[in-house]
């Protein structure tokens, strides 16, 4: 089955349905979308693209993780931040089905694992800690998942908020490791993790990260600044469709690792160079 490994849509509705009805066209039902989170905010349209990966991750044709955005949606829901005026969450908060978004946000994955033919990889969001090994990760994502699962509006508050006072050293460790896979770019010396561009002491979380000659290869987004990333072992996918128009072209990414005509897999689906992308255009200036 294709795998379609999409960026960050960003409430980019119309962007993210044109390339679902892509690959309805070229693989029929023989295909699974998998987002890297943030399907929502900034953009006119939220629901539309929820409605759709919904729909597919229920019927097995679709694979979904949480970005921060989706972690933000909780914290405007939750009280723990203020609605800013460029974000689009109205659309989902003023729903009728508001209640059931947000039950169905809080059952998401943060990390998936699996194999592209011979070839293991995670997807995340943002970042991974560049020494955690493939088995790691799942882990780690399940431990926060489960309070995210509660649905109990007080133990989301205690993984949400931003009260450090706590003494619990578990929670501690799984808002930092939530940060780490939602919002991270860069890492300091000690591999401290943040959510800036880099600067000074601060460079991309992949450089670390490729120097382990790590035996995987990671498929993330978050970082629209950076753009499409292809190098050996990575696939950034945030081309920043929702940016379009803020001084440069924005659009929705694509990743399509594929067998050949005899039916087996390249040895190695993260080596370079890679042009197996779909780029999906985006049909207005979002900003102006």
């Amino acid at each position: 089955m294709q795998k379609i490994f999409v960026g960050d849509v960003q409430g980019c509705g119309d962007e993210f349905e044109e390339l679902c009805e892509r690959a309805d066209r070229t693989f029929g039902s023989d295909h699974q979308i998998w987002c890297v989170g943030d399907l929502i905010n900034r953009g006119p349209k939220n629901l539309l693209p929820l409605r759709l990966m919904r729909e597919r991750v229920e019927d097995g044709r679709g694979v979904f993780i949480l970005g921060n955005h989706e972690i933000g949606l909780l914290r405007v829901w939750l009280g723990i931040w203020e609605l800013e005026p460029r974000n689009t969450y109205p659309e989902v908060l003023d729903s009728d089905e508001c209640q059931e978004w947000i039950d169905w946000l809080c059952g998401q994955p943060l990390a998936r694992c699996g194999e592209i033919g011979n070839s293991p990889f995670a997807m995340v969001h943002a970042a991974v800690h560049p020494d955690w090994t493939l088995d790691e990760i799942e882990p780690l994502a399940r431990r926060i998942e489960e309070r995210l699962a509660t649905r109990d509006k007080s133990e989301l508050m205690a993984l949400l908020g931003e009260d450090d006072s706590t003494a619990d050293e578990a929670l501690l460790e799984d808002r930092d490791n939530l940060g780490r896979l939602t919002r991270c770019r860069t890492v300091d010396s000690r591999l401290i993790w943040s959510s800036a561009s880099p600067r000074h002491s601060m460079r991309p979380w992949h450089e670390p990260w490729s120097e382990r000659d790590h035996d995987y290869g990671i498929v993330y987004g978050h970082w629209s600044r950076q753009g499409l990333h292809v190098a050996k072992g990575l696939r950034g996918l945030d081309s920043g469709c929702v940016h379009h128009g803020r001084g440069r072209m924005g659009f929705l990414s694509g990743w399509l690792p594929r067998d050949d005509d005899t039916g087996a897999f390249e040895s190695d689906q993260f080596a370079v160079p890679d042009e197996r992308f779909w780029r999906i255009d985006p049909q207005r200036a979002y900003y102006l």
